[in-house]
């Protein structure tokens, strides 16, 4: 099995979410193949199915001081936090082509990290028991949140690299009010090269998974999806109410919205 990964460096979320819903519904119909997104977003908070808006401590005049969007999303899980020096994946992979089993797919993903942190850097990662995505002892450094549809993946992973941890303070990342959150530079003790990390990524992505990989460039990921996304950026939302993306392309199910600070 190929997978094509594309790298494409800063992404504002929406955008991101725009191309994922693309490349859910030409994978569904296999059209193209399975696809790996990896990129770093703006600054900003999601908050996933189920999730707790009350996990949004930061007040709102905060956080429009510091131009952070807040967004509704279909994934699981509950508030997350991206940003600068923070690796985000997005997997749009066909689960039929794998175990059909979502349990798999998340502990595959969990695995990828584990070994990389191991192999690549000494550090001894782990799984929780009851909370999903990978920790260094009592603190995160991979989130973990996908949504399902018929039987393709999209949403996915955050790996804090050189993330500004103090940005977690803005929520109670994934409603976990008694642990931590940590980064790479943390652990290390030093900056990390988010591409070289990121190239680490895609490898350890492909042999969990078994898969072969195919780098492609930004410009083959638009011809496949059929055009650049419509750039509906989060600074154009209107700031005084929810704003759906389905009336942006999304189906009746993938969605994101936009939720005013002043509603939190």
């Amino acid at each position: 099995m190929r997978l094509m990964v594309v790298k494409l460096h800063t992404v504002e979320y929406r955008e991101a979410l725009e191309i994922q819903q693309r490349l859910l519904r030409l994978r569904q119909q296999g059209a193209i193949e399975d696809t790996l997104l990896l990129l770093e977003h703006p600054s900003v908070i999601t908050i996933g199915r189920g999730g707790d808006e009350e996990h949004v401590v930061a007040s709102p005049q905060f956080l429009q001081q510091q131009d952070v969007q807040i967004y509704k999303t279909n994934r699981g899980g509950d508030v997350t936090y991206h940003g600068p020096g923070q690796i985000v994946g997005y997997p749009v992979v066909d689960l039929r082509q794998q175990t059909r089993d979502v349990h798999d797919f998340i502990r595959k993903i969990e695995e990828i990290f584990i070994r990389l942190l191991q192999c690549e850097y000494g550090i001894a990662a782990t799984r929780d028991a009851e909370h999903r995505g990978v920790w260094v002892g009592e603190s995160k450094i991979v989130a973990v949140g996908c949504a399902i549809k018929r039987w393709v993946s999209m949403h996915g992973f955050a790996f804090n690299v050189n993330t500004r941890l103090e940005s977690f303070a803005w929520i109670i990342p994934c409603g976990i009010h008694d642990k931590g959150v940590t980064s790479l530079q943390e652990l290390v003790g030093r900056p990390c090269n988010v591409a070289e990390v990121t190239d680490q990524v895609c490898c350890y992505f492909a042999d969990t998974f078994q898969m072969q990989l195919e780098v492609i460039e930004r410009a083959e990921l638009y011809r496949m999806i059929g055009g650049e996304p419509d750039g509906y950026s989060p600074a154009k939302l209107d700031q005084s109410k929810y704003e759906s993306a389905e009336r942006h392309g999304a189906g009746s199910h993938d969605y994101a919205q936009a939720v005013s600070p002043h509603h939190l």
